[in-house]
C-alpha cells in the first residue's frame, strides 16, 4: 500500500503533495514502482495533529481520488474517519475506507461501508491523534489490541458489513510508546487467531527512529527491518511511503516465510 497524503503537516510528507495535480502523479509513480493498493488522505493523524472540516478534507481528497480513478487499476483506499467523506470517495472510484478510528468516530460509517460493500481497515489507537501520545498505558498490549480489534470486527459484522471485506490493523505509533510497539511487533502473529488479513503501517514511525537514532528523512533502513519481522509474524499488506525499496523487502521476507510460499518447491539460486 503506497502512502499518498494531501496534507500540510503529515509527520514525513506533509505539504509536498497538496496539490491535486502533484499528488495524482505522485500516486502513478508509486503504482509504477508496484504499489498493489493507493491510499490517499487528507487529514493527518499524526500526534497532537488538529483535526480539518469535512468540506476542506473533501477539497484535499476527491480530486486526487478522481484523477487516479480512471488511471490506476489497484484498488484506492480513502484515509478518513468521516462517512460523507468516505461515501463520495467511494462515488468517485475508491474501494477500501481505512478508518483509524475503526467506526468509532462517525456512526454513520459502518452503514455507508455496508450498503457500497466496500472494503475497511479498522485500526488500533488508544485515545485520539489528539491525545495518544500523552499517557499510553497497557498490562499486556497484544492481547489488548487483539481484544479491541476482534470486538471492532464483530461490531463491523453486525452492522452488515461482510467478513471478508474487513482487514485489522493494530495501530502501530497510534497510543503506544516504544515498548509497546516493540512488543507488539514481536507478538503480531497472535493477530492470526482473527482470520483477517492484517495491515501494518510502521513505515519511518516515531519508535523506529528512537531505536535507530534517525530523523524521519533517514528511517528508511529501520523501516525496512521492521517490515521484514512484521511480513515474518503474518503480515499481509504493509502500508509504506518507499514501495520500490519496501517491495524488495517485502518479497525476501516472504520467500522465507512458509506461510507465503507459492508453491513449496524449491527453486535454482
Amino acid at each position: 500500500m503506497g502512502v499518498v497524503n494531501v496534507t500540510t503537516d503529515s509527520f514525513y510528507d506533509g505539504g509536498r503533495y497538496i496539490e491535486p495535480e502533484r499528488a495524482v502523479a505522485h500516486a502513478l509513480e508509486l503504482v509504477e514502482q508496484g504499489a498493489d493498493i493507493i491510499d490517499v488522505g487528507g487529514e493527518s493523524t499524526r500526534p497532537d495533529a488538529c483535526s480539518i472540516s469535512e468540506q476542506d478534507e473533501l477539497a484535499r481528497v476527491i480530486p486526487v481520488v478522481k484523477g487516479l480513478a480512471h488511471r490506476v487499476s489497484v484498488p484506492i483506499s480513502i484515509d478518513t474517519t468521516k462517512s460523507r467523506v468516505a461515501e463520495i470517495a467511494l462515488d468517485c472510484g475508491a474501494s477500501i475506507i481505512n478508518d483509524v478510528s475503526a467506526l468509532r468516530q462517525d456512526s454513520a460509517m459502518a452503514s455507508v461501508i455496508a450498503r457500497s460493500n466496500a472494503a475497511v481497515i479498522l485500526m488500533h489507537m488508544q485515545g485520539s491523534p489528539q491525545t495518544m501520545q500523552r499517557s499510553p498505558h497497557y498490562s499486556n498490549v497484544v492481547g489488548e489490541v487483539v481484544h479491541f480489534l476482534d470486538e471492532r470486527l464483530q461490531n463491523a459484522i453486525c452492522a452488515g458489513i461482510a467478513r471478508t471485506n474487513i482487514i485489522l490493523d493494530p495501530g502501530f505509533g497510534f497510543g503506544k510508546l516504544l515498548v509497546h510497539n516493540l512488543y507488539l511487533l514481536d507478538g503480531l502473529s497472535a493477530l492470526a487467531a482473527l482470520d483477517r488479513p492484517v495491515l501494518v503501517g510502521l513505515s519511518r514511525k516515531a519508535f523506529i527512529g528512537k531505536v535507530v537514532e534517525r530523523s524521519v528523512e533517514h528511517r528508511e533502513w529501520g523501516t525496512a527491518a521492521a517490515v521484514a519481522l512484521a511480513v515474518d509474524r503474518g503480515a499481509h499488506i504493509v502500508r509504506v511511503h518507499d514501495v520500490a525499496m519496501m517491495i524488495d523487502v517485502v518479497k525476501m521476507a516472504a520467500a522465507l516465510n512458509p506461510r507465503w510460499s507459492s508453491d513449496g518447491q524449491e527453486h535454482d539460486a
